[in-house]
């Protein structure tokens, strides 16, 4: 089988045995983005929407993409066809966001921002459950270590940070006085104002664009809204994160 034949060459085993792919980057040319996951599925791990949605406007414009997420045991698996935790079950991020990548991907651990010019983070609860952990502890949440240093050091290197749907609670929690959008939800709204950030209420197919910090968010899922909605609202998140690129080269 020529497809499998392809498959076997360019990949190898990680140090959990899984086979990852050897190429660097998912497309050719342009700007290259990180995108950093958290799992595969929306209540456990990436809102998968998103993530697709994110990678497929990156490779409209030719920018290339990697991806990275953390290599974690997930906080629990949540069976999505009943949406109750399936007890006994162990996953990991890494390994669960490879799905989405089709097995290119990497352990945010390695992720330098140095290597990119902007970085993506869809949403979903692997956002605020392994990326932070919003999901349970909300007003006291703190962010995964290595997620708090991709942040600041891409911030840090004035490189634009794009964020869509729940992942904007990580911005609004690194970065105290920057401005996102969440859609109008009520208890998210709450927590960003008490770590010193604003929310600004935008339409699932609209962007805030925060310019001091290089943040550009947009609510996604968080509002709920047909799926080429959600895909109008991160397609232009990406494109304005690439348009800051262009700006910082100036």
């Amino acid at each position: 089988n020529k497809m499998l034949s392809n498959l076997v060459r360019t990949s190898k085993s990680n140090s959990l045995g899984y086979a990852i792919s050897l190429r660097p980057y998912s497309t050719h040319g342009g700007k290259k983005v990180a995108v950093v996951l958290s799992g595969c599925g929306v209540n456990d791990g990436t809102e998968i929407h998103e993530a697709v949605s994110a990678l497929i406007s990156i490779s409209q414009t030719g920018a290339q993409y990697k991806c990275f997420a953390p290599n974690i045991d997930q906080l629990h698996v949540i069976n999505h066809a009943v949406g109750a935790v399936a007890e006994g079950e162990r996953r990991n991020v890494l390994v669960e966001s490879a799905r989405i990548s089709r097995g290119d991907i990497a352990d945010i651990s390695q992720l330098s921002s140095k290597l990119y010019d902007a970085l993506i983070i869809p949403g979903g609860f692997g956002a605020a459950k392994h990326l932070c952990n919003y999901a349970s502890e909300h007003e006291n949440m703190i962010v995964l270590p290595e997620m708090d240093r991709v942040l600041r050091e891409f911030h840090a290197e004035k490189k634009p940070i794009g964020l869509c749907c729940i992942s904007a609670i990580i911005a609004a929690k690194v970065f105290p006085g920057c401005s996102v959008t969440i859609g109008n939800d009520e208890s998210t709204t709450k927590a960003i104002i008490s770590f010193g950030s604003k929310n600004i209420n935008k339409k699932v197919d609209e962007v805030l664009i925060d310019k001091e910090h290089l943040l550009v968010t947009t609510p996604a899922y968080m509002t709920n809204q047909p799926i080429h909605k959600i895909f109008e609202g991160v397609n232009r998140m990406v494109k304005n994160v690439l348009q800051l690129t262009k700006e910082e080269d100036l």
